[in-house]
């Protein structure tokens, strides 16, 4: 459900488009479905998803204010409750033109994940995402944030283990079948260092250089993980297209 979400708001940004429009669409697509959008007042979160856009590395909240510009990425941010369970996930998005070097800085954050996904096995570490992570990134020039990280996830939002996208080959805890959390790189163009503004939420890059995002909710199987939050095309349906 969380996926789907996603992929509906991505398919529906459009130059003009307010960060508050987004949010109404996110919080109309989710209640429909019987599901309950995370975020909305979450230690005081006021909205259904986070919106980040440029320089935002993540926790951007929705306003009737903060347009879509051509040429903008937007990291939109989704976490549902159904039937007691989180699913969590997020992307980063084009709006319009967008400049080759922040396509590449996209691209690579994706790649960055994935690459994260790939280690991930039963007697693997937590240390061994973290690793890959950052030797990717740093190979293209880029740098990873390190104040925000995945999580081990399920019942409850937020839980142990911190799953950081920096780190040591062959460290940290060992993965084990039935182990659930996210990996959701935030690797900027600029230097790694952030800041929190008034709100209390807003998380952006001091030198005011751009940010992406991606996440995915995954489990650890018997031989290997599963991508939680992920759909195969044929599962869309027209209701898909709908609120």
């Amino acid at each position: 459900m969380a996926a789907k979400t996603l992929h509906f708001l991505g398919k529906n940004l459009k130059v003009g488009m307010s960060t508050q429009d987004i949010n109404d669409m996110c919080h109309a697509y989710t209640i429909n479905r019987g599901g309950i959008p995370a975020t909305l007042n979450y230690h005081g979160f006021p909205a259904s998803l986070c919106t980040s856009r440029n320089e935002v590395i993540c926790h951007g909240i929705p306003s009737p204010k903060d347009f879509l510009k051509n040429g903008d990425i937007v990291n939109l941010d989704v976490t549902t409750i159904y039937k007691g369970f989180h699913g969590d996930t997020n992307a980063t998005f084009f709006i319009g033109d967008v400049k080759p070097e922040v396509k590449k800085l996209v691209q690579v954050t994706y790649d960055c994940l994935m690459a994260g996904i790939s280690v991930c096995r039963p007697g693997a570490r937590l240390g061994d995402i973290g690793a890959v992570i950052e030797e990717m990134a740093h190979g293209h020039g880029y740098s990873v944030v390190h104040e925000y990280c995945g999580h081990g996830i399920g019942r409850v939002f937020h839980e142990e283990p911190q799953v950081t996208h920096f780190g040591k080959k062959g460290t940290g805890i060992e993965m084990r079948p039935g182990m659930t959390f996210t990996i959701e790189p935030m690797i900027n163009l600029g230097k790694r260092h952030c800041r929190v503004l008034e709100d209390g939420w807003t998380v952006v890059t001091k030198d005011k250089s751009w940010s992406a995002q991606f996440e995915h909710t995954i489990c650890i199987t018997e031989d290997g993980h599963e991508i939680m939050t992920t759909f195969s095309p044929q599962d869309w349906t027209e209701e898909d297209d709908k609120i």
